[in-house]
């Protein structure tokens, strides 16, 4: 290298010969920092002090998940309670003093632990018949039947009441009043139809599945214990026997008399008794007037305008409300529901 391409330090006024270079500082610096870290590395018990911050942090944190938890279980109790407080406080319904006509829906499968369960029905029908504004109860009903049981209590706690509060009963149909809806209708003093409801359909039924061809094809055996000849009576796994069929028809014979005989109680003279009335057959709601079946066309509004007098219409279905139908749904209606999907007896209705 040719040295006038070089640079004389001198020749620069920033130039100090007493600084040193910053290689010199680099190098000066260097064992300091080593000496530094050595000297932190080297104090007594830091592991110990950094382990102890770390566990506590650690303890810490878990103290305050342990503490959310315990806001969330408290919270989700005390909004339980207050669902069971609000239910049993509830009242079914309010009494009003004006003139008015009483309402109870039946609505949907007659059924218990259903909107149309006896227990329901009857709450709502007392209520209504205790209402000294009440000038008449309206039973609205539009339900393809259920349960004879749920129906036979409805129908005598309705006759009951009739004769303590000497009110008179009314039922309108709306799409649908048959077989155990029918039952509770027959209740009624007068009975009110569309032309095109579907009335009666009164008759009894028991319905369930049988799978022994299709075990014995599959090369299934089953393996039922029972104490007791009939124990396993209407298993669908096993085969049923002419003495069993003869007492099931025996049984669904009976409750067909028990229907039948509340309808010719209800209806009396009106009945036009004919060979397939109380076949299972269902009718017209025009059909069903022609039978005696039903009264008369007329609606709601038509009962309570006309027939009541008085244009005021007060409901007192009892229905569950949001606190109800949320208790259920986390609480009791779990283990309702696996024990209905367990049950495997068929259904009476």
């Amino acid at each position: 290298m040719n040295d006038s391409n070089r640079t004389d330090p001198s020749d620069n006024p920033d130039f100090d010969p007493d600084r040193p270079s910053a290689q010199q500082t680099r190098a000066q610096t260097a064992p300091e920092n080593v000496a530094n870290r050595n000297a932190l590395g080297s104090e007594p018990g830091w592991e110990r002090a950094t382990l102890e911050k770390l566990a506590f942090a650690a303890l810490n944190e878990q103290k305050a998940t342990r503490r959310w938890k315990t806001f969330v279980r408290l919270s989700w109790l005390a909004f339980f309670v207050f669902l069971v407080w609000f239910a049993m406080h509830r009242s079914t319904a309010t009494s009003v003093s004006a003139p008015h006509t009483a309402v109870v829906e039946i609505k949907g499968e007659i059924a218990d632990g259903a909107d149309a369960s006896a227990e329901f029905v009857n709450a709502a029908l007392r209520a209504a018949f205790e209402d000294e504004g009440a000038k008449a109860v309206v039973l609205l009903i539009n339900s393809p039947g259920g349960s004879p049981v749920q129906a036979g209590m409805m129908n005598d706690e309705i006759v009951r009441l009739k004769a303590k509060h000497k009110k008179p009963v009314y039922a309108v149909v709306g799409e649908t009043c048959a077989s155990a809806a029918y039952y509770v209708a027959v209740s009624a003093d007068r009975i009110f139809v569309d032309k095109a409801s579907i009335v009666g359909s009164i008759g009894v039924l028991m319905d369930g599945f049988g799978f022994t061809g299709l075990m014995d094809k599959l090369g299934v055996e089953r393996r039922l214990m029972t104490a007791g000849e009939n124990k396993g009576f209407l298993d669908p796994f096993s085969p049923q026997t002419d003495k069993q069929r003869v007492y099931a028809q025996a049984m669904l014979d009976q409750i067909h008399q028990q229907f039948i005989t509340v309808v010719k109680a209800g209806r009396g003279k009106r009945l036009k008794e004919a060979p397939e009335m109380f076949s299972g057959l269902f009718w017209t709601g025009q059909q069903a007037i022609e039978l005696g079946l039903a009264d008369q066309l007329g609606s709601l509004d038509y009962v309570a305008r006309e027939i009541v007098k008085t244009d005021e219409i007060i409901d007192y279905t009892r229905r569950e409300n949001v606190a109800e139908r949320l208790a259920k749904k986390f609480g009791a209606a779990i283990g309702d529901g696996a024990i209905r999907t367990l049950k495997t007896v068929p259904a009476i209705r």
